[in-house]
């Protein structure tokens, strides 16, 4: 039998690693930006064209390199980070496998240049597919300035598969936020399509937060500090009323490298336990620090899963972190019964001495007396009698002796006689209307057929029908607005904003009026007639975590999703009473619809009784 392994070519395999390395424009905006950190660079840019799939370009100043080095660094596993197996343990760079740059190689345009500080000139390398087409020198200014262009040029299929340029550039701010938010003390920029995203100064960590995610930030932050033999925590979370419907604001820093820990977010949330409504998630920017030799990060390529020596220790600790910060700034209530708040002392009053009480007594008071005297200290004696009540004859005194001056003959005074209402039908003829819904346990709606009987969730019943609504209202452009006395002003994340801005127009037929969309801000003077000022915010809320959950890309219909998400958001809730005419309505209104049966998200909205499963019951 003839041999049938083999080795393969390198740039097969180095488009087998891009596949672990490379899975969308982000991964590489993650590995340059990694690469100028550990380059020692205090000022990163971030240059992004058509989200990623023209161009992607990190420039730093950091310390560059030499000529050897900058060819040397295409190769697989060349690197700078570690020499051994054993420097696994004690890593304190981003990468260390060295196949980050030798993976985006091969799959896209690459121009390198780079300077050492002591050099008067620079490399300049151009690859295309794993294959070097030049090398020369270049004037360039100290650091490395690294441009990828035409990502999955060479691998058709893998570009078709990316989203809209709307969601890849989600994912690419969501990638430089992890990276700025670990490194505060670098100052950071990015431009997208020439018009710049973030500017972030070189700052502390609560600046860098406010800085990306808006000033309103700066008031829902509680900071958190604890220092053991095991593990150090310092950052933020947020406070519990602030807490948000998706979780773009949950970071987990560990030695300065963003990580996802489903075991430790746990532990968050069991400190915010009674604190948040269900489906909210509470804000936390936590940086772990732990000795390097307790933790394996060579898990996954990415390089976003760790694993812990002692996992329940530390969950214990963020744990009681927390809610001891919750609860030094007075964001957990304190569940004390047999406290009397009328026992605290006020501020006022805790330096001062307690004083004997005066007693002020009347020693001539006499209770069955008619006088009594009502005050000594003025000198003047003033009495006071009581009056015996007046008797209720005495309201008609006087009326006789006016009557003598002024007679009047009230028989020829006509009073209006009253109205009669003539009826088609005589009373015995009259049809008594009774009622034929009831609802049940403030949940389901009850309602009677010919054939047995009908019973609704009332809260899918009415999504349904809101959601039919909102597709025509989008589809024919018509929608009726009301407008608001004073403008709403609202803040969102950069993020945010991208997903708004993506259904602004899609909005604006079902009814908003937006006077100004600025970067972080918008101001709507116009709500749908049928939408509370009050619950605005919670619909867009809502509406961003469907577009994050959803990912809708160039197949996926956006008027559809905004249909259904507000929807979800108006739609009559659960343990809500409705009268009878609103029971009937919602019935009627249900069976107006095109598809009556289901739900927006495909769910059955009634069911049917007949009076034969009835008598089977009986049997």
């Amino acid at each position: 039998m003839a041999d049938i392994i083999q080795l393969l070519p390198d740039h097969v395999a180095n488009q087998i690693a891009a596949g672990e390395v490379v899975q969308r424009p982000a991964s590489v905006v993650k590995e340059l930006l990694e690469n100028a950190i550990d380059a020692g660079a205090n000022s990163i840019k971030l240059i992004v064209k058509d989200a990623g799939k023209a161009l992607i370009q990190v420039i730093d100043n950091g310390k560059g390199m030499s000529a050897t080095d900058a060819r040397l660094s295409f190769e697989r596993h060349a690197t700078s980070k570690i020499r051994s197996a054993e420097d696994l343990f004690s890593l304190n760079t981003k990468g260390f496998r060295g196949e980050a740059l030798a993976s985006i190689a091969a799959i896209a345009h690459v121009e390198l240049k780079t300077k050492l500080d002591d050099d008067e000139l620079g490399t300049l390398i151009e690859i295309e597919g794993s294959t070097i087409k030049s090398q020369d020198v270049t004037v360039t200014p100290k650091g490395t300035s690294l441009s990828v262009k035409n990502l999955f040029f060479n691998i058709p299929a893998r570009r078709n598969f990316l989203k809209s340029n709307n969601v890849e550039l989600r994912h690419i701010i969501d990638e430089f936020h992890r990276v700025a938010l670990a490194h505060p003390n670098i100052t950071f920029a990015m431009y997208h399509n020439g018009s710049e995203s973030f500017n972030l100064p070189e700052s502390n960590y609560r600046q860098r937060i406010v800085n990306i995610f808006g000033g309103k930030t700066n008031e829902k932050l509680v900071p958190v500090e604890e220092e053991t033999e095991v593990l150090k925590i310092s950052g933020f979370v947020g406070k519990p009323e602030f807490a948000k419907r998706t979780k773009s604001e949950q970071f987990f820093f560990v030695n300065n490298r963003f990580i996802k820990s489903a075991y430790l977010n746990h532990a968050i949330n069991s400190a915010y336990e009674g604190l948040v409504k269900d489906g909210s998630y509470p804000s936390y920017f936590l940086n772990l620090t732990v000795d390097p030799k307790t933790i394996d990060i060579n898990i996954h390529p990415t390089k976003t899963e760790i694993k812990f020596d002692d996992e329940h220790t530390l969950y214990a600790i963020l744990r009681s972190s927390v809610k001891h910060s919750l609860g030094q700034f007075n964001i957990a209530p304190v569940l004390d019964f047999d406290r009397d708040n009328n026992l605290d002392t006020p501020y006022d009053y805790k330096d001062k001495n307690a004083s004997t009480p005066t007693i002020e007594v009347d020693r001539t008071f006499n209770p069955f007396q008619d006088e009594k005297p009502v005050s000594k200290s003025s000198g003047v004696s003033t009495s006071y009698r009581k009056e015996p009540a007046a008797q209720w004859e005495s309201l008609y005194v006087g009326l006789e002796s006016k009557s003598t001056k002024v007679e009047h003959d009230f028989s020829e005074i006509e009073f209006e006689s009253e109205s009669e209402n003539a009826s088609l039908f005589s009373e015995d003829k009259l049809v008594e209307t009774t009622q034929t819904t009831y609802q049940l346990h403030n949940k389901y709606i009850i309602s009677t057929i010919k054939s047995g009987m009908l019973i609704l969730d009332q809260h899918r019943s009415h999504q349904r029908v809101l959601y039919e609504g909102f597709l025509k209202h989008l589809t024919v452009k018509e929608a009726v607005s009301q407008q608001l006395l004073f403008p709403l002003t609202l803040e969102f994340t950069s993020t945010e904003m991208e997903s708004l801005s993506q259904l602004k127009e899609d909005l604006e037929h079902t009814g908003f009026v937006f006077s100004s969309f600025k970067d972080k801000a918008i101001e709507i003077t116009g709500v749908p007639i049928n939408v509370p000022e009050s619950e605005v915010s919670i619909i867009l809320e809502q509406l961003i975590s469907d577009v994050e959950q959803e990912v809708p890309d160039s197949n996926f219909s956006a008027t559809d999703l905004l249909a259904k998400s507000m929807s979800k958001s108006l739609a009559i809730k659960t343990g809500q009473s409705l009268t009878r005419f609103e029971q009937e309505h919602l019935v009627n209104s249900l069976f107006a619809c095109k598809e009556p049966s289901v739900s927006p998200t495909n769910r059955i909205t009634f069911i049917t009784m007949s009076v034969d499963d009835f008598d089977k019951k009986f049997m």
